[in-house]
C-alpha cells in the first residue's frame, strides 16, 4: 500500500492554482507525474499524491517543476474564479476508480498523439535534411560548371589572340625586295663592278648569293606563374599557406600501393585521384555503394586527401551509417588544416555534412554547432544561414517542451 502524501500546500488565483508537494529526498528522475482535466497524481515511491480537482483545468496551459526536494505544479483553471477547496469530497471507491481509468485512458491517447506528432516531424526534419544535402551538392557542381566554362572560354581567347600575334609577326619577317634584274642587265665582275648587294654579300671568305633577309624586332611574352590562393599576397597568411601547400605535396607523394594483395589492380586503380572520379561518378548515379568501395580503396591508396573521407561521408549519409558519416567528417575536418582559402569550401561541406548526420541521430546540439562553423566559412549562403536557424528553432521548441512536461 502506497503512502497517502497530506502535507502539501496549495494557493490560488483567478485563473491559476499552485500546488507544492514535498518529494522527501526522492531524486527528480524517481518521480511520475499524471496530470488531466480533472484528476492529478504525483508517484514517488512509497509516497502516493492524488487529488480529484474541484473543477476542471487546462493540461495544455499547466505546467510542472521537479527540483530540490519539491514538486511546484502550476494548473490554469479553465473557468476562471476561486475554488471553495482544492479537491472533490469522494466518498465512493467505484466512482474513484472510474476518475482514475478514465484519467489513465485520456493521458495514453494524449501520449499517442504526442508521439505521432514527433514522428511526423522527425520524418519532416529527415526530408529536409535530405533536400538541403541535394542542394548544396547542386549548387557545388553549378560551381565546377561555371568555373570550367569560364576557363573554357579563357583558354580559347587565348588561343586565339596568340594565332593572331603569330599571323602579325609573320608578315612583318616577309622580306620585300625588288625584282631581281635579267642576266642580260646584270653588271659583269670583270668590268670592275662591284655585284648588287641585295644578291651577294661576303660571309667570312665565301661570298654568297641571295642571302635571307634581316631578322626583324619582335617583343617577347612573359608569363609568370598564378598563385595558389585567390586572394592577395599582401593579404594572404603566407605561413598557412605554405603549410597547407606542403601538406598537399606530402599527400600527393604519400602512397601505398606496394601492399601484397593492390599487386593485382591495373596503372589507373593504383591512381588515388582516378578511384576519387570513379567515385564521384557513382554517387552521381545513384551507386552510393560503389563509390564507397572506390573511396576505400582510394585511401587505402593514399590516407592523406581529405576529398576522399568528405565524399566517402556524403555516400554514408545516403546510406543511413549516420556514425560512419560523422567519422569521416571528423577525419576530413583534420586534414584539412591549417584553415586557408584554399580549403575553405571543402571544410564548410564537410561540416555541413557532419552537422546533418548529428540532426540525423537528433543531436541538434551538436549539429547546429557545425552549421554555425560552415555559416562563419560563408556567410552569404542564404540557404546554409536559413538551415541554421531551422535548427536553432528545432533545440528551441524542444527545450520548451521540456520544460513544459
Amino acid at each position: 500500500m502506497p503512502l497517502i502524501v497530506k502535507d502539501y500546500t496549495w494557493t490560488q488565483t483567478e485563473a491559476t492554482v499552485h500546488i507544492r508537494v514535498p518529494l522527501k529526498g526522492t531524486k527528480a528522475g524517481d518521480v511520475d507525474v499524471l496530470s488531466t482535466e480533472k484528476y492529478l497524481k504525483i508517484h514517488y515511491p512509497p509516497f502516493l499524491f492524488e487529488a480529484f480537482l474541484f473543477e476542471p483545468v487546462d493540461d495544455a496551459k499547466s505546467s510542472a517543476k521537479i527540483g530540490n526536494g519539491v514538486a511546484v505544479l502550476t494548473l490554469s483553471k479553465k473557468t476562471p474564479g476561486l475554488w471553495d477547496n482544492l479537491t472533490l469530497k469522494i466518498d465512493d471507491k467505484d466512482q474513484m476508480k472510474l476518475i482514475r481509468e478514465k484519467a489513465l485512458w485520456e493521458y495514453k491517447e494524449k501520449m499517442v498523439a504526442g508521439c505521432k506528432v514527433k514522428a511526423v516531424k522527425r520524418q519532416e526534419d529527415k526530408k529536409y535534411a535530405l533536400e538541403t544535402m541535394m542542394k548544396l551538392e547542386d549548387e557545388e557542381r553549378e560551381l565546377i560548371r561555371r568555373v570550367k566554362d569560364a576557363e573554357r572560354a579563357k583558354a580559347t581567347a587565348e588561343l586565339e589572340a596568340w594565332k593572331l600575334t603569330r599571323a602579325k609577326a609573320a608578315e612583318e619577317k616577309e622580306p620585300r625586295l625588288k625584282p631581281l634584274p635579267s642576266r642580260s642587265q646584270r653588271p659583269s665582275s670583270h668590268c670592275g663592278v662591284n655585284p648588287d648587294p641585295r644578291t651577294e654579300v661576303n660571309i667570312g671568305n665565301k661570298r654568297v648569293k641571295n642571302p635571307p633577309a634581316p631578322r626583324s624586332a619582335g617583343n617577347i611574352q612573359i608569363k609568370f606563374t598564378p598563385r595558389a590562393f585567390p586572394t592577395a599576397l599582401r593579404e594572404s597568411r603566407v605561413p598557412e599557406e605554405e603549410e597547407w601547400l606542403k601538406k598537399q605535396a606530402e599527400a600527393r607523394r604519400a602512397g601505398n600501393a606496394g601492399l601484397a594483395e593492390l599487386n593485382d589492380l591495373k596503372d589507373e586503380e593504383r591512381n588515388p585521384d582516378w578511384l576519387k572520379e570513379k567515385g564521384d561518378k557513382y554517387f552521381i548515379t545513384g551507386n552510393y555503394l560503389g563509390a564507397v568501395n572506390a573511396y576505400n580503396l582510394a585511401i587505402r591508396l593514399n590516407s592523406k586527401i581529405p576529398a576522399l573521407y568528405s565524399n566517402r561521408a556524403a555516400c554514408h549519409l545516403k546510406l543511413r551509417n549516420l556514425h560512419k558519416a560523422i567519422e569521416d567528417s571528423s577525419k576530413a575536418l583534420d586534414l584539412l588544416t591549417p584553415p586557408v582559402a584554399g580549403n575553405a569550401s571543402a571544410r564548410a561541406r564537410a561540416h555541413v555534412r557532419r552537422g546533418t548526420a548529428f540532426c540525423e541521430l537528433e543531436l541538434y546540439t551538436e549539429g547546429l554547432q557545425d552549421y554555425l562553423a560552415a555559416s562563419k566559412i560563408d556567410p552569404r549562403n542564404e540557404v546554409l544561414q536559413a538551415d541554421t536557424e531551422r535548427i536553432r528553432t528545432i533545440i528551441q521548441g524542444s527545450a520548451t517542451g521540456t520544460e513544459k512536461q
